[in-house]
């Protein structure tokens, strides 16, 4: 008989740097009106302070060795979540960033479409025209240009509820089943012409995490209903920096420019 209520572990990667945001975090965890998960940080902070500091608030928290490069500490922490998902007996990985703020039955939603692997909705700045343009962490491959993503734009997505197939999102907000996380590692992967004076210039655990699923005929989905807040608005990111006076474009392409790209 299929299980009508799924144990979920949301897990979340952290570190001092996202501090900022640690309260609203936990506002959203505790509205959340799902009743069967359990919430593990994983700190990869240089010290103990801030893992001090969750547990403080009430909640699990291992710690993560810590590395000079964010995309070791990154993988680290994310891989030691991964390890205690398996060891314990959950059903879905919730993958939930610390500066993402679901809505409160983004549980319920992502299981009802019974899918092995479905996103949420994370909005993220994207370098344009020497400014920043929003988009949704969603794509599709490019039908015209080899190797690349087209993003689908804010615009195309606003009034929209439905479920699609797409070929990348982050790990924002990323539901994984137990099956497909036993074939799958968490891990980045250099570029062929990796740029030597920016060794955090990857292909980053999402990417590569897409890519694995798919390696394996598993198919991505995500909600476009589920729109998530994404508090690097405001922030401090630590792949964008301070985000608090950026200025964000409006303009965004059309579906019909990106069936074309």
């Amino acid at each position: 008989m299929e299980d009508k209520n799924p144990k979920i572990l949301i897990s979340c990667p952290t570190s001092s740097h996202k501090e900022y945001c640690l309260k609203d975090y936990i506002k959203g965890i505790k509205e959340l009106t799902y009743e069967n998960f359990d919430v593990l940080f994983a700190d990869n902070s240089e010290n103990d302070e801030y893992m001090d500091k969750i547990k403080s608030l009430g909640f699990k928290v291992i710690k993560s060795p810590y590395s000079e490069f964010v995309k070791d500490r990154v993988i680290k922490a994310r891989n030691l979540l991964r390890e205690k998902f398996l060891e314990g007996d959950y059903d879905y990985f919730l993958s939930l960033e610390q500066d993402v703020i679901p809505p409160k039955n983004i549980i319920e939603g992502l299981l009802s479409h019974k899918k092995e692997i479905v996103s949420g909705i994370v909005y993220h700045l994207f370098p344009k025209d020497k400014s920043w343009q929003e988009k949704p962490m969603i794509a599709i491959k490019s039908t015209t240009q080899k190797g690349k993503l087209a993003f689908l734009s804010s615009e195309q997505i606003e009034n929209v509820n439905a479920i699609v197939k797409i070929d990348y999102c982050s790990m924002g907000c990323l539901l994984i089943s137990k099956q497909v996380l036993k074939k799958i590692k968490f891990r980045y992967e250099e570029y062929e012409d990796s740029n030597k004076d920016n060794p955090e210039d990857v292909k980053w655990d999402d990417m590569c995490f897409c890519k694995d699923a798919q390696n394996l005929n598993e198919i991505i989905y995500a909600d476009l209903g589920a729109k998530c807040r994404h508090l690097v608005l405001g922030g401090y990111s630590v792949t964008l920096g301070d985000t608090s006076k950026v200025e964000i474009k409006s303009n965004e392409v059309s579906l019909k420019d990106i069936m074309k790209d």
